[in-house]
């Protein structure tokens, strides 16, 4: 089950999404291509790797948690509901994580950009 998530999470947000507005007097180079690099640099902050980690340490705490409100059964539950959330939240920051990565790159490139 985490691996299909994680997969899920992956195809999700596996690549940056933000779209930047670019004030069109200052505009330099050539957008489209310069936006795609960036995008493809932003791939470097791999979703894979932050949803593991969100997952391990989603579950641990979950199952700690679970363990001092009922017990072990509460633990195991715990453990499968802190790794879901912590997958998640690994990947959600992945993505963000990118979309800043292309921003800066834009900038970087001269872009003057409006969000």
């Amino acid at each position: 089950l985490t691996g299909v998530l994680v997969a899920s999470l992956v195809a999700l947000f596996g690549c940056a999404t933000y779209q930047p507005i670019v004030d069109t007097g200052a505009a330099k180079g050539d957008y489209p291509t310069d936006l795609t690099e960036c995008r493809q640099i932003a791939t470097q902050a791999n979703p894979v790797v932050n949803a593991a980690a969100g997952a391990g340490a989603g579950a641990i705490i979950g199952a700690l948690f679970g363990a001092v409100v009922c017990g072990r059964h509460c633990a195991e539950f715990g453990a499968r509901v802190g790794a879901v959330n912590g997958g998640i939240n690994g990947a959600v920051g992945t993505a963000a994580e990118q979309n800043e990565i292309v921003r800066r790159c834009m900038l970087d490139r001269g872009y003057s950009l409006l969000n």
